[in-house]
């Protein structure tokens, strides 16, 4: 059984850090492509960061500079280190794993609201 378990989730002042930690199970980490989407209220769910099997990075706009994706495969487990947050970074945060034969599998998100 696949699971993807998000936490570090948590209310933060603007200018805050937070660190989201993924624990995967049930897949071999190592050869899944993983991600980091998030979704506010109203509005569509969006890429944040991406790290692929091999350790390439991809960022939104958005983010980039002030977070930063990695992972460790020998814990299964991806990680997004946040900086510098804003009210607008206010979302549920997804992590989601995918292979290359077409597998994707998503977690049940954490809260990640940023207000003074």
């Amino acid at each position: 059984q696949v699971q993807l378990v998000e936490s570090g989730g948590g209310l933060v002042q603007p200018g805050g850090s937070l660190r989201l930690s993924c624990a995967a199970s049930g897949i071999r980490f190592g050869i899944y492509h993983m991600g980091w989407y998030r979704q506010a209220p109203g509005k569509e769910r969006e890429l944040v960061a991406l790290i692929t099997s091999i350790g390439n990075t991809n960022y939104a706009d958005s983010v980039k500079g002030r977070f930063t994706i990695s992972r460790d495969n020998a814990k299964n487990m991806v990680y997004l280190q946040m900086s510098n947050l804003k009210p607008e970074d206010t979302a549920v945060y997804y992590c989601k794993s995918s292979n290359p034969y077409g597998n994707n599998y998503w977690g049940r998100g954490t809260q990640v609201t940023v207000s003074s």
